[in-house]
């Protein structure tokens, strides 16, 4: 019997987005994979590596054609754990694939990107795992771009399960991919770092009404990266929780009379364009290769190391803010 080696996808856009449907529909029809699909059942972008901590979140099995999918309450990272548990399936995926994301992720704002969190979270776990992303622009972009961005990954697909059953692929890494809005003229695959750009967040309220003590306002967020997908997601206040996907917030301030104002905040986040690309510091950071037609392939890892500049400065600093504290308590 034939060997098919078993692949799970995740995302956070959400199990009926197009960039998912597509990814599994690439998978399925080539008849060498079992595919597993668990993933949000509703949008859960930039939520970052958030967990459901202390809820249960429900997984309802849909149908989505040649896989075995489930919709599930939770985030992408929960996603991502509960589809390696066990819990869902009957076998570990050999490889955790995260994506299709609408909208690149790159720099600094792959810490928002809730598709490269699934990813980290297989990788969290020992598991093989690529985050795919396709760098969405409005006017240009088609939903069709997303089968050929699938299409595109399929060679780095194959070779990693390659390298996993002959025991030579590396796990100190899992890979994030970013794909050309001119995915179907792409100037191939290049080896890339992680660059800089970043999402720069400017403020604004659109809407103020005052009733009864409540100020409601929706704000707009405007994000560095010429390259993010213009996402739109809702953030609300509930008395004392801040929840970034669709929950409301409310926050309670008390003056120095005791006097309580209460504000019910609506903000709604967009996405816009990078401008951060230009305070990368080396010429073969991922946005750069993204914006010039390269599938870029970045190697990440879950360590945060400060530069050695950095380390050096404290280095010297630490000991000091010791001997003040010693001479000040004197």
């Amino acid at each position: 019997m034939e060997y098919r080696p078993t692949i799970l996808v995740t995302n956070d856009d959400g199990i009926d987005a197009p960039g998912l449907q597509a990814l599994v529909r690439v998978l399925v029809a080539t008849q060498r994979y079992n595919v597993q699909v668990c993933a949000p059942d509703s949008e859960k972008s930039a939520v970052s590596h958030c967990i459901t901590w202390r809820h249960p979140i429900s997984a309802k099995r849909v149908n989505i054609d040649g896989a075995t999918a489930f919709a599930v309450s939770g985030t992408p990272a929960d996603c991502a754990s509960l589809g390696i548990s066990k819990a869902l399936f009957p076998s570990i995926a050999d490889l955790v694939v995260s994506g299709i994301n609408m909208g690149s992720n790159c720099g600094y704002h792959i810490i928002y990107s809730g598709t490269v969190a699934g990813a980290r979270e297989a990788f969290f776990n020992d598991l093989p795992s690529v985050s795919i992303s396709y760098d969405w622009v409005g006017g240009k972009s088609s939903v069709h771009d997303y089968t050929l961005s699938a299409e595109a990954c399929l060679p780095i697909i194959s070779a990693i399960l390659a390298e996993i059953r002959n025991q030579a692929y590396p796990q100190k890494c899992f890979l994030n991919i970013d794909l050309p809005t001119n995915v179907a003229n792409n100037k191939g695959y290049k080896l890339t770092k992680q660059g800089k750009t970043i999402f720069r967040m400017g403020w604004k309220q659109v809407t103020s009404n005052m009733q009864g003590g409540k100020m409601l306002s929706t704000m707009t967020m405007e994000a560095d990266s010429e390259a993010s997908a213009e996402t739109e997601t809702s953030a609300t206040l509930s008395e004392n929780s801040f929840v970034q996907e669709g929950i409301d917030l409310t926050l309670i301030l008390t003056s120095l009379n005791s006097f309580a104002f209460t504000f019910a905040c609506h903000l709604l986040l967009e996405g816009k364009h990078v401008l951060g690309a230009q305070i990368d510091d080396d010429d073969d950071t991922e946005h750069q290769y993204l914006q010039e037609g390269y599938i870029t392939v970045t190697p990440l890892a879950a360590l945060s190391r400060a530069d050695n500049d950095s380390h050096a400065f404290f280095e010297n600093w630490l000991p000091g803010v010791a001997e003040r504290a010693s001479s000040s308590a004197l």
